[in-house]
């Protein structure tokens, strides 16, 4: 928004020793961000004066181009000779006159030359080389009462205001007043505390029911629509060069009277209007939802097929305009148009909004609606643009129409203490009482709690916290105190953090790299992990504005963020990785979640609102999860390497609840995205924690990984934690005992049902059990297999005789025969 500081003063009684930039920080101290400030005319220096033309010839140059040789009274004891190629000028008339030794917008200077014939003493301005419009058809004619008794050779730069000083505001979407004059000038008002002069502050004209015809068929899309009918406007009257000079300024070209005094009205109080040419409309201005299929040609020659959701202006041949974005080309004022109809509304900001995106129009009209226009304004801003008309263009009004659907009057409850506890300072209820006044709002303060109803032209203030900020930026942020609040004696680590330190350190010492990954996923993701449509994983929370549109879903599993950052970092060159990440998931389940509490900002939440706020969450999980390729034991000159296999997966498992303290069972099992012949499923004490093994081939191929990838995925609130202390371990001094076994069993038989069965019948003098070797082949016959174990035995008092060790290992064995149908290996 751009902003001239003299329009501002025209409502705000600022000091006259205010320069742009003093403003400038002002309003930046109450919360507004004024990226620059523009001095345009400042550099117009030298004789720019006020001239009348006497005389002047026609003379056609060798060119063929018609210039004239004109004789022009600049207030000097002789006029001046001066070559023009303008023809839009008369004898007598006013112009401004740029001086050899001057200088004009742009480093243009002006010293007397030769052309065409003739020495040329100046030039004759035009409204661009004077920087207050885009005319350059011809030069700049000043109108008798814009000159007035000014003395030919008076200074033009002082007569016609070319210097001023323009603000440059960005307006964040929460504060839809300050894209208009009003806005602004009410708060450079209150950040100076002088008296501010209210444009709006006038009488709308009354709504008779007469002149054209207006409906609203969908209040959801607009809830006020203000019709009125001029006719009479004189088809030659032009912008005055006033109204002109402060749309230039403000960032708008002028086109025509009608439209530049839309435009005009919509800058000085931050309603959009419309124009239409009331000749070219058929039936009633109606206000509906297009129809599927509906098409229109907009201003900019677009041809736009509508959406169903679109909201339109609309007469009885269809639609005529997009309803607070853009108008239609069928119903354009022209330099004809002498019957207009102001069309002033109040649109639904969402509706607007998408609009605008869907067909991509970022209208100045579309900037305010969707942000949120002031629903009062409508009758005050169209009674404005009919005045300025008439004045301008000598229109005369000949009725007005209204739909007005009331809106709910907004009241807020507020404890006058609120703000300054909120900052931390000692504000005083009369404080607080007149800075909500200074915004606008009004205070009932019969009752200890007061009861705020904020202006129709701030939507932005609808909570108590709303009400605080605005008394704290205008008491000034500045003055609110930076103090630490002291922190209480922390009670270290809980167990969940040391347990997640303890798994992060002993995988990055197993060679694991530890990446933290973006928390989004996609439907994209989930079908290259070859989920099934009824997956659970698939049920995923949507984010309402996600970062990138590919990724709308919060993750219900960490590998795909692994695997991309392993597929990332082999494509970069990186042959060998093995990643991990330790994080929570969400998993939102079947039941729909209840809605949010609003704790207050003035306190700690109550046990109550923090379980309503837990309650409004979905579960999130803690897992671990770890993805590896290439070589996992690197070749050198100490020989070849081993490369990465569905064991190195599961052993990561085991390393995570050794961390955990906990024992995981592990056995064969089909999940997706696993290999349905190098899965294995993860349980402790029967309930499935996790999986881990290789990934499928067509997994593989649809990420673009490295063949034979790897991973492993644990949830960690379901594997759970010992956190009994850890009892020292009774080392004994007497030697062990080894003894090897070799049994052999069914192919499909787990090698961990046989090292549990080992375990269970070796008794308490086995320290441990090791598989070393694994052999299949015709000795041991088809679909059987031997599996090698040490079995270390030792006794905490003395040493174990051979008779001791070997009645231990037949235990062990007969127990395995048992349980898994084993047989020991001659």
């Amino acid at each position: 928004m751009r902003a001239p500081l003299s329009w501002l003063r025209e409502y705000a009684d600022l000091p006259a020793d205010v320069t742009g930039r003093d403003l400038a920080t002002r309003l930046v101290a109450a919360g507004l961000e004024v990226e620059t400030v523009d001095r345009p005319g400042h550099d117009i220096v030298g004789p720019v004066v006020l001239g009348r033309v006497l005389s002047f010839q026609d003379e056609t140059a060798s060119n063929g181009k018609t210039v004239r040789w004109c004789t022009v009274d600049v207030g000097e004891a002789e006029p001046r000779g001066i070559v023009c190629g303008a023809l839009n000028f008369a004898v007598g008339d006013h112009v401004v006159v740029a001086l050899p030794g001057a200088t004009l917008p742009g480093g243009f200077a002006i010293a007397a030359r030769k052309t065409y014939g003739h020495v040329s003493d100046g030039m004759i301005c035009s409204a661009r080389e004077l920087g207050t419009g885009d005319d350059h058809e011809g030069i700049l004619v000043l109108p008798a009462d814009l000159v007035g008794d000014a003395k030919l050779g008076a200074d033009a730069v002082e007569l016609l205001d070319l210097r001023d000083e323009v603000l440059d505001i960005a307006i964040t979407p929460d504060r839809s007043y300050a894209l208009s004059m009003r806005g602004l000038a009410r708060e450079a008002a209150t950040a100076y505390d002088v008296a501010f002069h209210d444009p709006a502050a006038i009488e709308p004209l009354p709504v008779d029911g007469t002149g054209h015809p207006g409906v609203v068929v969908d209040p959801t899309a607009a809830d006020r629509l203000v019709l009125r009918t001029v006719t009479g406007l004189d088809p030659a009257a032009g912008t005055p060069l006033w109204m002109a000079r402060r749309l230039v300024l403000s960032g708008m070209r002028p086109v025509s009277l009608a439209v530049d005094v839309t435009n005009y009205v919509m800058l000085e109080l931050g309603q959009p209007l419309h124009a239409f040419d009331r000749t070219r409309l058929q039936g009633a201005v109606t206000v509906r939802r297009a129809q599927p299929g509906e098409l229109l040609e907009t201003l900019d020659h677009v041809r736009r097929t509508l959406d169903p959701g679109d909201v339109v202006i609309a007469d009885d041949s269809g639609a005529v305009g997009l309803a607070g974005t853009m108008g239609g080309l069928t119903t354009e004022i022209d330099a004809a148009s002498t019957e207009l109809v102001i069309e002033a509304a109040h649109f639904t900001p969402v509706a607007v909004a998408r609009m605008a995106r869907r067909h991509k129009v970022s209208s100045e009209a579309a900037k305010r609606f969707e942000r949120g226009v002031d629903p009062e304004l409508p009758p005050v801003a169209s009674t404005r643009a009919v005045q300025l008309l008439g004045q301008l263009g000598g229109a005369v009004h000949v009725g007005s129409i209204e739909v007005d659907h009331p809106r709910a009057v907004r009241h807020i409850q507020l404890d006058p203490a609120r703000p300054g506890n909120t900052a931390g300072l000692p504000i005083s209820a009369p404080e607080v009482q007149r800075r909500l006044t200074q915004v606008g709002c009004s205070v009932d303060t019969a009752a200890a709690v007061w009861s705020v109803t904020p202006p129709s032209w701030r939507p932005d203030l609808a909570h108590p916290a709303d009400l605080d900020e605005e008394v704290i930026r205008l008491v000034g942020y500045e003055t609110v105190p930076s103090v630490l609040p002291q922190a209480p004696p922390g009670p270290g680590w809980d167990e969940s953090q040391r347990l997640r330190r303890r798994i992060g350190l002993a995988l990055a010492h197993a060679g694991y790299v530890e990446t933290p990954c973006y928390p989004f996923i996609g439907e994209a993701d989930l079908d290259g992990l070859g989920l099934a449509p009824d997956d659970d994983r698939r049920n995923a929370v949507r984010l309402a504005n996600p970062l990138s549109d590919t990724e709308p879903l919060l993750r219900t599993t960490l590998l795909p963020g692994l695997l991309a950052a392993l597929r990332r970092n082999v494509g970069r060159g990186t042959v060998n990785v093995a990643l991990f990440e330790v994080g929570p998931v969400v998993r939102p389940g079947p039941s729909t979640l209840p809605t949010a509490p609003r704790p207050s900002v003035d306190r700690r939440p109550t046990e109550e609102e923090i379980a309503g706020l837990d309650a409004a969450l979905p579960a999130q999980p803690r897992r671990v999860a770890v993805v590896l390729s290439g070589e996992r034991e690197r070749a050198g000159w100490w020989g070849p390497g081993r490369a990465a296999t569905w064991s190195d997966a599961v052993e990561a498992a085991r390393l995570v609840a050794r961390q955990a303290r906990v024992t995981v069972e592990v056995s064969k099992d089909e999940h997706a995205p696993w290999h349905p012949g190098r899965c294995a499923v993860l349980r402790r004490d029967g309930t499935v924690v996790g999986h881990a093994g290789e990934l499928h081939p067509r997994v593989v191929a649809a990420l673009g990984l490295p063949e034979r990838t790897c991973a492993m995925e644990l949830d960690l609130d379901l594997l759970g934690a010992v956190t009994d202390p850890v009892p020292a371990p009774r080392l004994s001094t007497y030697p062990p005992a080894t003894q090897d076994v070799a049994l052999v069993v069914d192919a499909t038989v787990p090698a961990a049902e046989v090292e549990a069965a080992l375990r269970d019948g070796a008794g308490h003098l086995l320290e441990s059990v090791r598989l070393f070797d694994v052999y299949r082949g015709p000795q041991v016959g088809e679909g059987k297999a031997s599996l090698a174990w040490a079995l270390r035995f030792r006794a905490p008092d003395r040493t174990l005789t051979v008779e001791e060790t070997s009645a231990a290992r037949d235990a062990a064995v007969a127990e395995a025969a048992r349980r898994t149908g084993a047989s020991q290996r001659t």
